[in-house]
């Protein structure tokens, strides 16, 4: 018997070519054919199940992590499956492991910090992994900031050797992954010191464990750090402690392309300028952007087909009640997620563009682009992931009571997502980052120092102080440039603000401290206009198929106008737009909302994810929700047996009132 798809009827509105929309999400039709090839490899191995995942015990679940990472290896191996073909296949196995430390931070921080030399003698090990390596820099006492790090590692020139010490309780290496239980080696963030000097923090590569028996080498005290939030999740992950007791390396072992300690101890930089450091965080931010718009278009998936399936209230004579996705409150809650998992893709596949392009002038030694670079990565960073853990959240309520059902596939997919806000950078800090960024970028507007990049506007910045918005009726919101105008002077605008609140204290850092939570907001308003202006700029791209360019105008739309209805207050405040202006915007959100509608189904299923990837009843394909979760809750365990284990001693004595007796 063909199996039913309760979706068809919503499928059969669509006035879009899904096929095409797939190739836009994907970035090309080359991403496209590879995703959707390796996660349906993925999805039919019974290796890579997961649906007992949140049920399993941390030793069972780590075991299984441990077994799914060797298999997936060994079918990298026997597939010859190519680097990106290979990162896909640990993206779809979607189980949090040290594989995701060993190629995404272990083997990035040799190539972007090592010398030639160093690069040629541990590589080739760490890509046979005949090595797995993590990246301990996070301690016990200090994560933010890096410059406070206590462990040591100081230079003894009679034996040539580093000596790697942890000297407090707070130095203890607390949080890497893959350390707690695999790692064989570590790049270990120590602050350098040589004859009695301390030089600030370097990394060096150390062995943790025996390449015989995995048993922890001398001076070296390891272990797992515990259980995590959630059920299944990152507890897959070995977050590690770590400690050092005089433990000694050759010297060769310092990464050394930036600076070096020679033979005799001389500490000295190298001619490699110290800046090419942040290539390496600039390709991690992008990476953390894409896997945003990853995590949030998933969750907006699971939320939006379960609404339409789902039926509440407003039968008409007895006949069915009216689908939740038919609520204005649960459009306006659900759509401009999904714009916002789209917008935070289009911005995604720009930052690949700029860290080629930063690369680039790196090894041309142009340095021009990097802070805008840098501090663009960092906010975009923050502003994403922020969005996203708190959207996955908004999907799960989207989704009622079954939503808080492990089953729903959210629980855990939060769970999972939410470590994004803290590491490679709080989220607030790195917006205080941008914020220093952009009050240097407005102290040096009066210097004929032209900003760059995603800060040119500020180079308009006059004009912007005075502009006025032209909105007379609600669609003359849906210009792009009306919308770029309102959304630059909103940002200059804040900043410009800052910066005079600034000057009015005689020491610079204590009017940061004081103004900080001002100085978040201007860099947001920054960050936003980024997405919203990168979103823009796809938009005068070509693209392809019937009705593809007019949905994602309709999302861009959404996404920009309900970032100005979230925060009406900045627009107002500042002087960019009229309340009546405002109301006209949310009048034209409604309007775009009922544009969305049809459509809703067949956008998320242009992410293309198989049922295993999203693990979830109410997100199925076929839509064949209530009978799923049906079947699903007869698996538990608990269901196992009729009658639970521990009547007899805690249920039956209650019930026969003979507690006084009871052996409790």
């Amino acid at each position: 018997m063909e199996a039913l798809d309760y979706h068809a009827e919503e499928r059969s509105k669509a006035e879009f070519d899904v096929e095409e929309m797939k190739i836009v999400w994907a970035g090309s039709r080359h991403d496209y054919e590879i995703s959707d090839r390796v996660s349906r490899l993925v999805a039919s191995d019974p290796v890579f199940q997961k649906d007992n995942r949140t049920m399993l015990s941390r030793k069972d679940l780590f075991k299984d992590t441990l077994r799914k990472t060797a298999y997936a290896w060994k079918r990298i191996n026997e597939l010859r499956l190519s680097e990106e073909e290979a990162t896909k296949l640990r993206f779809y196995v979607d189980q949090p492991a040290y594989t995701d430390l060993h190629w995404g931070m272990f083997i990035p921080a040799i190539k972007g910090q090592g010398t030639e030399e160093q690069q040629q003698k541990w590589l080739p090990m760490a890509f046979k992994m005949q090595i797995i390596g993590c990246y301990a820099q996070t301690e016990l006492g200090h994560g933010s900031n890096v410059q406070g790090l206590e462990t040591t590692a100081t230079f003894d020139p009679q034996t040539d050797e580093f000596i790697i010490h942890s000297p407090t309780l707070t130095s203890s290496k607390w949080w890497p992954g893959g350390l707690g239980k695999v790692s064989t080696h570590a790049v270990v963030y120590a602050r350098l010191i040589t004859d009695g000097q301390d030089h600030g923090v370097n990394g060096f590569i150390v062995q943790l464990r025996s390449l015989d028996d995995h048993s922890p080498l001398p001076g070296i005290t390891v272990g797992d750090i515990g259980m995590k939030f959630g059920s299944g999740a990152y507890n897959s992950m070995d977050n590690g402690v770590l400690r050092f007791d005089h433990v000694r390396i050759p010297r060769n072992q310092m990464l050394m392309r930036v600076s070096q300690v020679t033979r005799e101890g001389k500490y000295m930089q190298s001619d490699v300028p110290r800046q090419l450091v942040y290539g390496t965080m600039v390709y991690v931010r992008q990476t953390i952007v894409s896997d945003a718009s990853r995590a949030l278009s998933r969750a907006v998936c699971i939320a939006t087909r379960y609404s339409a399936v789902r039926r509440q209230f407003g039968s008409q004579n007895g006949g069915p009640e009216t689908q939740v996705i038919n609520y204005k409150t649960q459009q306006s809650r659900l759509f401009p997620l999904l714009a916002s998992a789209y917008a935070f893709r289009f911005v995604g596949e720009w930052l690949k563009w700029l860290y080629t392009d930063v690369t680039q002038r790196l090894e041309a030694n142009d340095f021009s682009t990097l802070p805008e670079a840098h501090a663009c990565t960092a906010g975009l960073k923050s502003i994403t992931t922020s969005a996203t853990a708190d959207g996955i959240e908004e999907c799960r309520k989207l989704c009622g009571g079954h939503g808080y059902l492990s089953s729903s596939g959210l629980p855990e997919l939060f769970a999972v997502y939410i470590p994004n806000c803290t590491y490679e950078g709080d989220n607030v800090v790195l917006l205080l980052q941008v914020a220093r960024f952009l009050m240097k970028t407005v102290s040096q507007l009066g210097s004929g120092k032209k900003p760059v990049g995603t800060t040119a506007y500020m180079g308009r910045a006059g004009n912007l102080m005075q502009c006025h918005c032209e909105v007379q009726k609600a669609e003359d919101w849906l210009k792009p440039s009306v919308i770029l105008e309102a959304f630059e002077a909103r940002a200059a605008r804040m900043s410009v603000a800052c910066a005079k609140s600034l000057s009015k204290f005689s020491n610079s850092e204590e009017g940061f401290a004081e103004l900080s939570a001002d100085l978040v907001e201007a860099a947001v308003a920054h960050c936003q206009l980024i997405i919203v202006s990168k979103f823009i700029e796809k938009l005068q791209q070509d693209i392809p198929g019937k009705g593809v360019k007019r949905q994602l105008e309709t999302l861009c739309n959404i996404y920009a106008l309900y970032l100005l209805h979230k925060n009406l207050g900045d627009f107002v405040s500042t002087g960019c737009i009229t309340p009546k202006q405002g109301a006209l915007a949310n009048e034209q959100l409604r309007l775009l909302y009922s544009q969305v509608r049809p459509n809703a189904i067949a956008l998320v299923d242009a992410f293309n994810y198989t049922d295993h990837h999203l693990g979830s009843v109410l997100g199925c394909y076929d839509g064949n929700v209530y009978q799923k979760l049906y079947d699903k809750a007869w698996k538990d365990p608990l269901n196992d047996t009729v009658v639970p284990d521990g009547y007899r001693e805690y249920i039956r004595p209650i019930l026969k009132q003979q507690l006084r007796t009871a052996r409790l």
